[in-house]
């Protein structure tokens, strides 16, 4: 008797593992990676370290792709935090001439560009 509940009990158990596991996989790929923050906005460093004095046409496309993907308060917290990664991680970049791109492309983001901006309040 006990063979055939555990034999009734184990598709159950898989499915839920499988609901389970779907659920994950689809909140882990909701946020965005610093991976695409990062590809998107490389054309904006040199506007933003001063090493080109006009903005490339490929930093605004960037930005306002970058825009589209962040679509949750999730997606917008994790690119605020690579952003100032990205930031931190890059000599010589201004951070007033950063805050200043989102605009100059067209692009309201909702939240100030600046290394002092808690991400976690971003919604």
């Amino acid at each position: 008797m006990a063979a055939v509940l555990n034999s009734r009990k184990t598709p159950q158990a898989v499915v839920a593992v499988l609901v389970a596991a779907a659920l994950l996989a689809s909140s882990a790929s909701a946020a965005i990676t610093c991976g695409q923050v990062g590809s998107s906005l490389a054309p904006c460093i040199p506007y933003a370290t001063g090493r080109a004095s006009a903005l490339p046409a490929s930093c605004c496309s960037g930005v306002k792709s970058l825009n589209s993907a962040a679509r949750t308060s999730a997606d917008r917290q994790a690119a605020c935090r690579c952003l100032k990664s990205l930031a931190n991680s890059v000599k010589s970049v201004n951070m007033g001439t950063v805050a200043t791109i989102p605009g100059k492309c067209g692009v309201s983001v909702g939240f100030p560009i600046s290394m002092s901006t808690d991400c976690n309040k971003i919604s």
